[in-house]
């Protein structure tokens, strides 16, 4: 079958377009290929809480795979986010009203990380600047917190820090600056220390290797705080037989309270 010249010339633009498509995807994919990659591990992947537990320390590690070599290795900056479970919080304010202290005004959260802990290289300030921070949540003053309700920015503002303030008293809140070392350009380590009080659900720890300002790489790793022994156990009864749970409570309650009363009454 023979093809008139017009026919011929009519298929040239397809035919250039599919080779500047694949021309195109080619480039992207070597361009991916030269961006370097985050290997990241944790000694724990899953924490057990029982009775008497006084805490744990994490261990987060990794390497840096750099595609272009080693050269370039070493202008990275390794920044390590560890957050816990979010969940609503109500913060309220006091004041001292004639020598005795009131509630003044509250403010309610719908979501807050329960833990929320920033280990780096060096001070943040230093690797990025505060919006590459905002965007990233790199350090507790850019927790991206979820107000619920009418309230004015300067008001929120104070109500947030209030929040961060709280829990770093508590431990739940933390930042360490410097607390990342990397060895031979290539390994890095750091350690968070979880306290007694942390709250159980499953934590993400994302790592972020950054150079001259720009996060370049990044990668995510999963630890599990779970309840165990009796405890475990009651948590679980309560979560899968509540109906059983609630009714099982209550006839314990009412024998106590009868036990009670009759170890009284002879008394």
């Amino acid at each position: 079958m023979r093809f008139t010249p017009w026919c011929r010339y009519e298929r040239w633009p397809v035919r250039v377009a599919a080779r500047l498509t694949l021309a195109l995807l080619a480039w992207l994919a070597l361009s991916a290929q030269r961006e370097p990659v985050l290997v990241p591990a944790v000694s724990q992947s899953l924490i057990e809480v029982r009775q008497g537990f006084t805490g744990a320390r994490l261990l987060l590690y990794g390497a840096v795979i750099d595609p272009e070599g080693a050269g370039r290795t070493g202008d990275y900056d390794i920044v390590v986010v560890l957050k816990g479970p979010t969940e609503p919080v109500r913060i309220r304010e006091k004041e001292r009203i004639a020598g005795i202290w009131a509630n003044a005004g509250l403010s309610d959260f719908r979501s807050a990380p329960s833990f929320f802990a920033v280990v780096s290289s060096r001070p943040i300030a230093e690797i990025v600047d505060e919006r590459t921070a905002t965007i990233y949540e790199l350090g507790t003053d850019f927790i991206q917190l979820s107000p619920s309700g009418q309230i004015e920015p300067e008001t929120q503002a104070r109500f947030a820090q209030g929040l961060v303030e709280l829990r770093r008293k508590q431990g739940l809140y933390q930042e360490n600056p410097g607390g990342v070392q990397i060895s031979e350009k290539v390994l890095y380590q750091a350690r968070i220390n979880l306290p007694s009080n942390v709250t159980t659900g499953r934590y993400t720890a994302e790592t972020f290797a950054i150079a001259r300002g720009r996060v370049l790489a990044s990668a995510t790793a999963r630890i599990e705080v779970v309840k165990a022994g009796l405890e475990g156990q009651v948590v679980t009864a309560a979560q899968r037989w509540s109906f059983l749970y609630g009714l099982g409570a209550i006839a314990l309650s009412l024998g106590m309270g009868w036990l009670a009363g009759r170890l009284f009454a002879r008394s």
